[in-house]
Order: structure tokens, then sequence, then C-alpha cells
């Protein structure tokens, strides 16, 4: 990897880390295009392991906000997902990862964008822990059907819930892949090396987490998913 491109990757690391940090989501919708633009073998090892300080940072802080019950309904389903998600490596052939990558963010951000409000249950969670399940194994991103369900709670519930869905999730999705050959040691070295960008981004979340504005964020952090998602669909 080139002096330029791990700066470029350093620096979507950092803002993605402050945005998470933040908002409660979009370190994979930022990340996972660039990345894949960058060079798709990064993906999904490379997001997985660079999720999961800045989860158990994030789940640390927010940890009196927690919805545990929730927590718990979409753990379960994320994980009895998971083999299914490594399935789908398997059947995707190593050229196209990165334009799955894109059409799965771009279809994430809009599902986003014009789901209704609600008040998530069983159902929600369970639907939403296969969902990650699959697409994070897969492809390293898997926000955005956590962000359907908690988008309309409070933003610390939402932080502090996804934060813990997540990290429980990449360390068993991370486990799979490295059990069955799927996963590169060299692409969590990238991520090692990259955790003082990540650190910055994630301390500078902590002087505005509370003070941002969830719906702004959320605003910026869709487009750039569509933006990002549709040029490296066309890059590949």
């Amino acid at each position: 990897m080139s002096g330029g491109t791990l700066a470029v990757l350093a620096l979507t690391v950092a803002a993605a880390a402050f945005v998470q940090g933040a908002s409660g989501l979009g370190f994979a919708l930022i990340v996972a295009p660039v990345a894949g633009l960058l060079d798709p073998g990064l993906l999904p090892v490379f997001v997985l392991t660079a999720m999961i300080p800045l989860n158990v940072y994030v789940a640390w802080r927010e940890r009196h906000s927690l919805d545990l019950r929730g927590a718990r309904w979409i753990t379960a389903a994320r994980l009895g997902a998971t083999p299914a998600g490594l399935a789908l490596l398997w059947v995707i052939p190593g050229g196209a990862l990165g334009a799955v990558v894109g059409v799965a963010t771009v279809l994430a951000a809009l599902v986003s964008l014009v789901a209704p409000s609600f008040v998530p249950g069983r159902g929600a969670y369970v639907g939403a822990g296969v969902v990650t399940g699959l697409t994070e194994t897969a492809t390293g991103v898997g926000g955005p059907p956590l962000a359907l369900v908690y988008q309309h709670r409070p933003p610390g519930e939402l932080r502090a819930t996804v934060a813990v869905c997540f990290l429980v999730g990449e360390v068993a999705s991370l486990a799979l892949l490295f059990v069955t050959g799927r996963g590169r040691p060299a692409d969590m070295g990238w991520a090692l090396l990259l955790l003082p960008a990540l650190a910055a981004g994630a301390w500078l979340s902590r002087l505005v987490h509370r003070r941002v504005d969830a719906r702004r964020m959320r605003a910026f952090v869709l487009v750039f998913a569509l933006v990002s998602g549709v040029a490296l669909i066309a890059g590949s």
C-alpha cells in the first residue's frame, strides 16, 4: 500500500470514527466504499477489525443508555445469520465484491432515508439482526438495519446498543472468516496501523456527541454513503 493510499485511508478512518462516535452509525458506510475503491481485498476484514476498538469505546462511554432487551434479540439473530453471510463470500467472485458493497451501501442508505417512524419490537430486532449478520460478515457494512431500528430512539440509546451489537457480531464474523480461510492477517495489520487515526476521531467525537445534531449528522452519513456507493459501483 502506497503512502498516499495509506494517508487517504487514515483520514477516512478518522472521519468515520468521529461520525460514528458522535451519531452512533456511519463508520462502515464511510470506510467500506473508500477501502473498496483503494483495495477491494481489504474487505471485510479491515473494516471489521477497525470497528472493534471503536465500539468498545462507544459502548463503555454510553453504557448507561444501553437497551439490553433489544441488544439480546439483535445479537442472537445476528450470530445465527453469520454463517449465511460467510456463504455469500464463497459465491461472490473476488472481483465483484466491490460492486456488491457499492450496491449494498446504496440500497441501505435509500432504505434508511425513506423508512417511516416506528417503535421497535421483537420482530424488528430479529429482522435487523439477521440482515446485519448477512451483510456485515460478507461486506463489513451492517449498520443501516440497526440504524433503522433505533433511528427514532434517543441518541445515547442508539449509540450504546448499536456499539454492543456490532462488537459481538464483529468478533464472531472475524473468527469465522479466519477459521474458514477467508480472512487475511495482513488486513488486520492495516487496521492496527491506523489505530491512532481511529483514536483521534473517537476522541474528537467525545467533545461533541452530546451536542451534535443527530438528524443532520445522519443525513450527512447517508448522502456520503450514496455517493461513495455509486462511485464504487462505477469503478468496478
